[in-house]
């Protein structure tokens, strides 16, 4: 039986509720424990504990903090679902049209996350109360700022202008006070380091609850960091990339360096697909340096699942009475899988022709990341995929593609797979892994024009990739796949080494909710999204209208609520919102 840590997920301070808007209006609940229970480090845990059931118990199936469903807006992926209609609001999202500051899905993310904000900030209060005597305190209080850096970056790469609560003794005046622009873009990246950086002097090399954040797990978080830092933007006219900070990506070759991973123990696993099964044995592996810890048969009626990824599940009526369909792949992301006859990616003309199950070349990753008419969902040949609407609720609106990497084997329900209202896993989600570390650092190295070491990084995830066939090596002689995907050999200019690096990133990473921030991040959002447009409207309808608006569409604008409530001390952000 996994669980989160070897503690009971039962106390819990009071929080903010419903809207973060309340937080203007509202204190901030503080600990209330007297000066003997400060002391007593069973209720000081339970309050620890609290913080981080934040990211599990405020999770919703319709808005994860995976932010899958904020993805939709990428190239990877189609919204999914039944219709435009269903989940109409991540509709308007993926085709940037009628977007507005009332939508509930522009407040959602905004209200849950700074109500896990403030389950951290009662932790934090409770541990600056405690004496010496408690002689876990700065370790604890290490954790909870990684949390409270996590909750903050998560906001950021949303809204990019949001406040700032570090003082977990806020005075109930100053909420009233807080400003959304208080500081700049590249100030802001500056806090949340600055709060990591303090954890990861104290943090240990390792825990012995998994869900608790290691050095290493602060280092892949200041990698991730410092790379969103190093490309400063426009602040006072657009969200533009203007500029590329090299001391900004001397910091992640800094963090990234695999001597604070090696100390951990973490290192690429031997099989990608290994970092995406519920097996006990899979979980918490080697490339896993910080995940969102979930289980099973704890006590309560389901467990603590992860019930929000229960919208990818396709619609397989006799095994989950209907999966809803969402967050599938698109057509673009699938041709980028195709390799040429050297077994490298056509970065450049990928897309000019669709992928061809019987002709075509292709990543070994295809097959792991994306379900296909003609192969078995999830590996189990029970469960055969193909054009009909057991595998498509739209009957083909947004194609025949599934998500595999959230999804588990059929075959697994009533072991990690739960059907309630809608099914849920006890598959972990990670949140850093080493090989996103190793393509950070790979990037930093090429924008610093060091091309040898960049490219070496990508030949190791690309070797890694080429031996990622536990689950498919069938797939060649009984469907006629092929298999193609060979290292760099070549001598590559700075120029084409980001380009190589890029276009690694996306397929290391596809259909991990990290593509869209990473178009946004590169400044390549608006280029990138409107050819996709022109070139999908054949074969995804949905995007018959859609047009990306540079200096809008990169960010959610700052609900409407929020901006009402805060007595002018919000700004908008850049657009016609």
């Amino acid at each position: 039986m996994k669980k989160i840590f070897n503690y009971i997920l039962a106390a819990s301070f009071a929080v903010m509720a419903a809207s973060c808007s309340n937080f203007l209006d509202e204190q901030v609940p503080q600990g209330t424990l007297d000066e003997n229970q400060v002391k007593d480090p069973s209720l000081v845990e339970s309050t620890v504990i609290s913080a981080y059931a934040g990211f599990t118990q405020s999770e919703d199936i319709n808005g994860s903090f995976s932010m899958w469903n904020y993805d939709v807006r990428s190239d990877d992926a189609y919204k999914g679902g039944s219709s435009v209609n269903d989940g109409d609001v991540f509709h308007q999202l993926e085709v940037q049209k009628g977007v507005l500051t009332t939508n509930w899905n522009i407040s959602d993310m905004w209200n849950r996350l700074y109500i896990t904000i403030s389950r951290i900030n009662s932790a934090i209060s409770l541990l600056e109360k405690c004496d010496e005597s408690y002689t876990l305190k700065e370790q604890r209080l290490a954790e909870m700022k990684f949390l409270r850096a996590y909750s903050h970056f998560l906001l950021k790469r949303l809204y990019k202008n949001i406040p700032f609560i570090m003082n977990a003794n806020l005075q109930y005046e100053d909420y009233n006070k807080l400003s959304n622009t208080e500081y700049t873009n590249d100030e802001a990246w500056a806090v949340i380091a600055k709060e990591l950086e303090e954890a990861y002097e104290v943090l240990p090399v390792k825990q012995a609850d998994k869900g608790r954040p290691t050095k290493a797990a602060c280092a892949a978080f200041l990698t991730k960091v410092y790379l969103y830092k190093a490309y400063h933007q426009d602040d006072a006219n657009s969200h533009q990339v203007t500029s590329i900070n090299t001391d900004d990506l001397e910091k992640v070759i800094k963090y990234s360096d695999p001597a604070i991973y090696a100390a951990g123990g973490y290192d690429l696993e031997k099989d990608i697909h290994n970092n995406f099964r519920p097996e006990e044995q899979y979980e918490n592996g080697c490339e896993s340096i910080w995940a969102i810890q979930y289980s099973r048969n704890d006590g309560s009626t389901y467990g603590n699942l992860n019930w929000s990824n229960g919208l990818i599940c396709p619609n397989i009526a006799d095994v989950t009475d209907g999966g809803c369909d969402f967050y599938k792949p698109s057509q673009n992301l699938v041709n980028a899988f195709r390799t040429d006859n050297n077994g490298l990616p056509l970065i450049d003309s990928f897309n000019q022709k669709d992928y061809d199950m019987a002709a075509d070349n292709a990543d070994p990753r295809l097959f792991l990341t994306v379900g296909m008419a003609g192969l078995p969902y999830m590996f189990n040949p029970s469960y055969m995929m193909d054009r009909t609407s057991n595998w498509s609720r739209s009957g083909g609106l947004y194609g025949y593609y599934v998500t595999l990497k959230q999804n588990v084997d059929p075959a697994l329900i009533g072991q990690y797979l739960i059907k309630g209202s809608f099914w849920a896993t006890s598959m972990n989600r990670i949140v850093f892994r080493y090989a996103d570390v190793l393509l950070e650092r790979a990037e930093a190295f090429a924008q610093l024009g060091k091309t040898t070491e960049a490219i070496a990084l990508v030949n190791k995830i690309r070797s890694r990739a080429a031996a990622s066939t536990q689950m498919i090596s069938n797939y060649p002689s009984r469907y006629g796949v092929k298999f193609y995907c060979k290292q760099y050999t070549g001598s590559y200019d700075k120029q084409q080494t980001i380009k190589i690096v890029k276009m690694e990133r996306r397929l290391e990473l596809a259909m991990e909710s990290e593509r869209f921030f990473d178009l946004v991040r590169w400044g390549e959002a608006a280029q990138t999204l409107n050819s996709y447009y022109a070139a999908e409207k054949t074969k995804c309808t949905v995007y018959g209208e859609a047009e990306f608006t540079a200096n809008k569409g990169e960010y959610l604008p700052i609900p409407f609520a929020q901006v009402a409530a805060s007595n002018g001390y919000y700004t908008q952000n850049i657009g016609n919102w």
